[in-house]
């Protein structure tokens, strides 16, 4: 999908932020069109995070502009209480997000409504702390989900699962983007990058080095001379000619 030929979901432009003077995110740009799928790859301390955080309104950029509306953030780790049952955390984060006015929805039908979403309405009465990593993760997604956002953000969302718990997260997930849900996130799994996300941003050292499919970025290695193979061959090829 070419975001310039539909409706962007989310935008940001010339983005940067610095902390105890080193800067995280040097001007970058960056955008997710309306049911489009985009992940964020770069080495640790590249400033992916630093930038879903911003998307998310969760942290106030230094200068640049972010625009879009309904936008969930969901972090690597999961903010759930393991002793409470999965009903009990749903419902608990709709109270406050029905208190803080962001969803006229009563607290009760909005946890309904994302146990059927996610399919853990079997599970309901199970504490948390005995799911599996990936059912955990859908849970910390359905908060994410309650006020209906256009976008979700996530950082790093398959860390610590299995291969089939992360298939089966992605189905979940790829099932919100059929719906028209925008879905950015962050990984450090190439292969992962390259299965479910249409375009690929590379970020290192705060610059936004590229964005464009993985067959786009393959040719972009091999233009320059670089090896051909792998996503990862080829990822790791573009960082190294760039000085990173």
């Amino acid at each position: 999908m070419d975001p310039q030929e539909t409706k962007l979901a989310l935008a940001a432009r010339a983005v940067t932020k610095a902390f105890d003077g080193r800067q995280a995110l040097d001007g970058i740009d960056f955008e997710v069109a309306a049911g489009e799928v985009v992940a964020l790859i770069g080495p640790n301390g590249a400033g992916k995070t630093t930038l879903l955080s911003i998307l998310a309104g969760i942290s106030e950029p230094d200068s640049g502009e972010v625009s879009g509306d309904g936008v969930a953030w969901v972090p690597q780790q999961a903010a759930l209480y393991r002793r409470l049952s999965v009903r009990e955390n749903l419902l608990l984060f709709a109270h406050l997000q029905h208190d803080a006015g962001q969803t006229d929805e009563a607290p009760e039908a909005m946890v309904d409504r994302m146990l059927e979403l996610t399919g853990l309405a079997d599970r309901a009465d199970d504490r948390v702390g005995t799911l599996s990593g990936g059912n955990q993760q859908r849970v910390n997604i359905a908060i994410g989900l309650m006020a209906g956002p256009s976008v979700l953000l996530l950082d790093e969302p398959s860390v610590g699962l299995d291969p089939a718990q992360r298939e089966r997260l992605w189905g979940f997930v790829l099932s919100l983007v059929g719906e028209g849900t925008a879905v950015a996130f962050s990984t450090h799994d190439i292969q992962e990058a390259e299965r479910y996300a249409e375009r690929i941003v590379v970020v290192a050292e705060g610059d936004g080095l590229f964005s464009g499919t993985a067959d786009e970025l393959r040719q972009a290695v091999e233009a320059g001379g670089g090896p051909s193979g792998d996503l990862e061959t080829s990822f790791l090829a573009f960082l190294r000619e760039r000085g990173h």
